[in-house]
């Protein structure tokens, strides 16, 4: 048996506290014993409090006080409206934690989708705390960077449905303790995956002991038991095959549904659904289904009409198969059965798989909706900087590291709803919105999102704004 070695530090300081109530009360009483003892109950209570947990010095920022005493409220830039065919999307201009108290009041249990690039505080002046750039030489570095992202998180948990997800761009300086911020505020349980995203496939020239080539993305549920996410990459064609009927099936692992098989149950029962003998003729494409009761049962006469036997059996006689007889008829009628080597295979006409939780770049032929397409998983960084100077018609960098929408776009697809509300409450460049412009034009999807970004150095205006504006611009020409 293990000792709670902090369970009996707690214990006696909590023996301590109660000899001093009862030496308190056993003395002369005034006007201060009252006071005291309620000081004391205090300190009881916190240290009987739960102990396991992200543990870090909560501060303050000079936002909190402001909103203490104000109201924030949205007032309307008509000026710098933009017709987007009659689809509402938002950009916010101003502090994110006042953007996302008034969000609180009007999308509570309304975002699909939350994705969030925030300061990665790697102390060198990309993390501004009150004004002030936090750099490695202050000792409350990472408490005020968790304070700040508490804030921020809680209501954005308040903010998204019941199926809802949350995706955090972050790297190695605070992955750490954003997953254990993110277990306290959406529970352990709902905690999705960690995907590491290649964004600098060449590795940073500057790191130390090791060229660092991706960075990460953290994924939370609001209620993982009420959410999924679809199989959103398609397979490559080397994969594929074409059938009789001309569709693509993948070449390996295909489910046995009748044959010799080493695992199913014995069958016990003959008149089970699953207990049946199936005679097929290739040449008529037709299917013949009977109860046999031993294994030597072969009807000859359906084999001398040209049909082949096929059955579920192993060295103890006959076993259970895979299916019922209904859902291996339903199989037929959709030319989904494969009789092949003494055995009947599912066919597997999925073309799409789940997303790995390592995001690599890659180009290849692939099969989509049956048809042979080009596809390209491109999350690095270089490429979105480029993206952007060619919207922007520039060679200047318009924004240090911007995120490829080509990441977004990946995320945006687990989702199989293409009429959801999306949300980034740090916004930067732009390329949330982007994305949900891209991905509706591809796919006819209805999108909606809002951004959340402050003015600092004029990027909402010159660089959030008018990314948006350009790329509805493109997209109504293309369109026309």
């Amino acid at each position: 048996m293990t000792t709670n070695i902090s369970k009996e530090k707690r214990d006696i300081l909590v023996n301590k506290i109660k000899e001093i109530k009862q030496f308190i009360a056993s003395s002369p009483q005034d006007e201060n014993t009252a006071t005291l003892l309620s000081y004391i109950a205090d300190i009881e209570k916190d240290i009987k409090g739960k102990k396991y947990g992200l543990v870090f010095e909560e501060h303050k920022e000079a936002i909190d006080e402001i909103l203490e005493s104000n109201t924030p409220v949205l007032s309307e830039e008509k000026n710098l409206f933009i017709d987007n065919d009659g689809q509402m999307n938002f950009l916010i201009e101003g502090d994110n934690l006042a953007s996302l108290q008034l969000l609180e009041k009007t999308h509570k249990g309304a975002i699909d989708f939350i994705y969030i690039d925030p300061p990665y505080n790697t102390g060198k002046k990309d993390f501004i705390y009150d004004d002030k750039f936090i750099d490695v030489n202050d000792n409350f570095r990472h408490s005020k960077w968790l304070s700040f992202m508490a804030k921020r998180i809680l209501i954005a948990k308040k903010l998204l449905k019941e199926t809802g997800f949350i995706f955090i761009s972050i790297d190695d300086n605070e992955l750490s303790h954003l997953k254990c911020l993110c277990d306290e505020i959406f529970g352990d349980n709902n905690f999705i995956s960690i995907l590491s995203i290649e964004n600098n496939p060449k590795g940073r020239k500057n790191s130390n002991f090791i060229s660092v080539s991706n960075d990460y993305c953290v994924i939370y549920a609001k209620n993982s038991l009420k959410s999924y996410f679809e199989e959103n990459i398609p397979k490559n064609i080397t994969d594929l095959s074409k059938d009789e009927n001309g569709n693509y099936v993948h070449n390996s692992g295909k489910r046995i549904l009748v044959g010799e098989q080493e695992f199913n149950e014995i069958v016990e029962d003959v008149n089970s659904d699953k207990h049946y003998s199936v005679y097929y003729n290739k040449a008529t494409n037709d299917m013949i289904i009977k109860k046999e009761y031993n294994l030597n049962d072969v009807d000859n006469n359906l084999v001398n009409l040209g049909y082949k036997r096929y059955c579920s059996y192993n060295n103890q006689g006959f076993v259970l198969n895979t299916y019922t007889i209904s859902k291996l008829k339903e199989l037929f009628n959709d030319n989904a059965l494969d009789f092949k080597n003494d055995k009947i295979y599912e066919k597997n006409f999925s073309t799409m798989i789940r997303m790995k939780s390592l995001v690599t770049n890659k180009k290849y032929k692939a099969i989509k909706d049956n048809v042979p397409i080009d596809f390209e998983i491109d999350v690095k960084t270089t490429s979105a900087k480029t993206d952007l100077k060619a919207l922007f018609n520039t060679n200047q960098d318009l924004f240090s590291n911007p995120k490829n929408i080509g990441l977004l776009k990946l995320l945006l697809t687990l989702i199989k709803d293409k009429n959801i509300n999306v949300l980034d409450f740090f916004a930067g460049s732009g390329t949330t919105g982007h994305a949900v412009m891209k991905l509706n034009s591809e796919d006819g999807g209805n999108r909606k999102f809002i951004l959340c970004t402050n003015n600092e150095n004029n990027i909402c205006r010159d660089v959030t704004y008018e990314r948006i504006k350009r790329v509805i611009e493109k997209e109504n020409h293309k369109a026309s």
